[in-house]
Order: structure tokens, then C-alpha cells, then sequence
């Protein structure tokens, strides 16, 4: 299948390595899109022995020439985009028109930061990053937030800061935090001004650009952030991100008709992580997961927390699968398979004495839920060599093929090592 229009997502709770998938993809890709998220999101980009962390730009930007665009469904924090802007630069990527900011996306203020914070010490944490990604969105749905597009005005933001601050003031004192002198909130929209200079010549309409592409049967890739079991309305609320993590969020983000997409792609571990709080039924014991931990590197790449480990989901996967129409699957570090012994597999659930094939969706039942596991014999070669489905263990081709046939969508590609190339390609997607 010829590439033209694909939307990449995660299928767990994020962390699955969308960035090596897009990354690859990318390769042939005309456009890359980050439709969804903030700087809660992170992603590694391992490329000839250069490390790249992105957590707004999309993956794609190691490809020059590429263009890189930011949606409107996103919000951005402007200092933390302005880093990343000038890492890219010495690394010699972002040539003059390889960026584009969309101005609707929303920007996260310095106050936004300071709720979520104040939240997140109370007893009914959610266990997010702590990046004012979900204030945002609050501000955003209530109609008072700040568009990138709003930052060439300063009279416009300062109307609107003071209208956030009125609401985020007194919330900041019931929480007992300290409350930011006058003096400090004119030096947050100063700076706010002196970072708009630095952003505002790559800001444009990024919808129409986007469609543009399309029309002209440019090869245009959609990049998620987080994975589907976060998504606000379909995940594990509340302990889900404020934002639409799933496939249909990419045409919402950019303006798109669904009939503008050709495939899903979406991307699960060999295994299961999960960060912050929230239930993870399919979660090791901490003595077993602490190897997995350091087998996988399993530390956030935005805030370095240790992600919780757990074995493989078939249900989550299933319901991945239906909210995202996927296509097809990549399945990522299944080399941290290797030598872990014998593997197990979530493949149902029992809920009040029955047994059920979906994730249950209701929280106290999820919490209540014991999954049902297969266990699969494992591996002890290292396969990070491996560039044919034959080069692999048969126990490991025994565990790829049961995996096919439990989640019931064909995988297009797996990853055996950190590098581009250490990876398997199985469909034509990734021809």
C-alpha cells in the first residue's frame, strides 16, 4: 500500500516508542503532524549514536526537509518549544520552513503549572507531569484560554491573564500556596512577549496546510501523544490525559474529514508500562518488574519517573483496536523479552465471577477485574541482530504469531533494539 495519509498511535497507556515508528515512517513522509498533547508527551530519537528528546516537535524532524507541524488541538508550552527549536538547530534540523505552529493551539501559562501542582499534593492525585497540560485544556474549554494566534497582541493576553488569575488565585490560597505578587505576574506576560518574537514567525494556519498536502497526495504522517487508554472519553478515567489520544482526535485537532485517512497504525510494547496512578491489573510484582524496568528503560522520558511494568494486555489491545480502527499494529522492544524467562499474556479478564474478553471500562470494575493470563516460553538469545522474522527464536515467532491472532490485527513491524535499524519489517506499510 502506497503511503499517502496515516495516523500513528499509542495503544496502551503511552510510552510504547511512537517515536522510532514515526521516525521510520517518516522516512518516506512529506509532512509530519503532532495533532494531540503538550510537553507531557516525550519522545527518545536514537539515530547514529545522536539522542534527540522531543516533546513537542514531531518525531519526524530528523528527517530534513520534512516539514513538521504543530495542530490546533495541541497546547504548547512556548519556553519549552523554544528549546527545543534550538537543539534541533545545532543539530542542524529545522532549515527556514520546516516548522509550522498552528494558531489555534493553546498556550500553557506559567498559572496552569502552578494549579496542577498545587492539585497534585492533595489526596486525590491523578499522578500527571506536573506540565499544565490539563489546566490548559480547562482554560481552553471554558473559553478563556490563550491561542498561539492571541500572542501578537499584547493587550489581548494581558486581558486574559487577568481573567484566568482572577478564577486561579483564589483556588492557589485554598490549596495553600503561595500567591504571585503583581510585580511577578507582569514579568510572566513580558516574557510570554519575549518568546512570542522568538515563536511567532513559524505560527500559521495549520488545518489548511495540512489539507493542502492531502490534496496534493503529499505523503502526510498524524503523530499522537500518550496512548488510547488515556484518552479523556474512552480511557481509564479519571486517570486518563485531558485530551483525545485517539485516531479520530487527528482529524478533530486539524480540521480533517475522516474519509481523509488511509491507514492506522498503532503501537504496543512487547509488555505493558504505565506512569502515575491508576489501575494497571496486569501490573508485576516490584522484585520482577524492577529487571524488566532496567532491562527496558523504563523512565519517562519527559519527567524521568520509573514507569510501573506489567505484562501484555489483550483486552486493552482489543479495545485499542476498535477505538482507533487500526489498520495494523508495531509491536516495540521485544527485545527486552530476551532472557526474562517464561512470558505471560493477559488474554481475558474475570469481573464478579465472570469471565469477559473486553477491558472493563467501568473503574471499580477494572479495579475489582483479575485477569486470566497464558503464559508463553521465552527466550534466552539476544535478537537485536534480527532482520527477518526468521532470524528470530521460534519460542519469539511462536509469541508474535499467537499475538496476531489473539488482538486480531495483522503486525506491520517490530522493534528489536533502540536503533533504525534494528527493527523488522513484516508489511508494506514500512516497504
Amino acid at each position: 500500500m502506497e503511503m499517502t495519509t496515516i495516523i500513528v498511535v499509542g495503544a496502551q497507556w503511552g510510552d510504547e516508542g511512537k517515536g522510532k515508528v514515526v521516525d521510520l515512517l517518516a522516512e518516506k513522509a512529506d509532512m509530519v503532524v503532532r495533532f494531540a498533547g503538550g510537553a507531557n508527551a516525550g519522545h527518545t530519537l536514537v539515530t547514529g549514536g545522536t539522542k534527540l528528546v522531543t516533546h513537542l516537535i514531531p518525531s519526524g524532524v530528523l528527517h530534513k526537509g520534512t516539514a513538521c507541524v504543530l495542530g490546533d488541538g495541541m497546547v504548547v508550552d512556548p519556553f519549552t518549544l523554544i528549546e527545543e527549536i534550538d537543539d534541533c538547530k545545532k543539530l542542524g534540523l529545522l532549515a527556514q520552513g520546516e516548522l509550522l505552529i498552528g494558531d489555534g493551539a493553546h498556550v500553557v501559562m506559567p498559572y496552569h503549572k502552578w494549579i496542577e501542582t498545587a492539585r497534585e499534593q492533595g489526596s486525590h492525585k491523578i499522578g500527571t507531569t506536573g506540565r499544565g497540560i490539563g489546566p490548559a485544556y480547562e482554560a481552553k474549554a471554558a473559553r478563556k484560554g490563550i491561542r498561539v494566534a492571541d500572542l501578537r497582541s499584547r493587550k489581548l493576553v494581558e486581558e486574559l491573564v487577568e481573567r484566568n488569575l482572577a478564577e486561579i488565585l483564589p483556588l492557589l490560597t485554598h490549596y495553600g500556596q503561595e500567591v504571585p505578587a503583581p510585580s511577578a505576574v507582569t514579568k510572566m506576560v513580558d516574557d510570554l512577549m519575549v518568546a512570542a518574537d522568538k515563536l511567532l514567525p513559524f505560527v500559521g494556519a495549520a488545518g489548511p496546510a495540512v489539507a493542502t498536502a492531502i490534496e496534493a497526495q503529499k505523503n502526510v504522517l498524524l503523530e499522537g501523544a500518550q496512548g488510547a487508554l488515556l484518552d479523556l472519553d474512552h480511557g481509564t478515567y479519571p486517570y486518563v490525559t485531558s485530551s483525545s489520544t485517539i485516531a479520530p482526535g487527528a482529524c478533530q485537532s486539524l480540521g480533517l474529514g475522516p474519509t481523509r485517512i488511509d491507514k492506522v497504525v498503532g503501537i504496543t510494547k512487547a509488555y505493558c508500562t504505565r506512569v502515575g496512578e491508576g489501575p494497571f491489573p496486569t501490573e508485576m510484582k516490584e522484585d520482577v518488574a524492577a529487571g524488566w524496568r532496567e532491562a527496558g528503560g523504563e523512565y519517562g522520558a519527559t519527567t524521568g519517573r520509573p514507569r510501573r511494568c506489567g505484562w501484555l494486555d489483550v483486552p486493552a489491545l482489543r479495545l485499542a483496536a476498535r477505538i482507533n480502527g487500526l489498520s495494523s499494529l508495531a509491536l516495540t522492544k521485544l527485545d527486552v523479552l530476551s532472557g526474562r524467562g517464561s512470558i505471560k499474556v493477559c488474554t481475558s479478564y474475570k469481573v464478579n465471577g465472570s469471565e469477559t474478553l473486553e477491558l472493563p471500562q467501568n473503574l471499580e470494575a477494572l479495579r475489582n477485574a483479575t485477569p486470566v493470563f497464558r503464559e508463553f516460553q521465552g527466550w534466552s538469545e539476544s535478537i537485536t541482530d534480527a532482520r527477518k522474522l526468521e532470524d528470530l527464536p521460534s519460542a519469539a515467532r511462536s509469541y508474535i504469531s499467537e499475538l496476531e491472532t489473539l488482538i486480531d490485527v495483522p503486525l506491520d513491524f517490530i522493534s528489536v533494539g533502540p536503533e533504525r535499524t534494528e527493527t523488522l519489517s513484516l508489511g508494506t506499510s514500512f516497504a
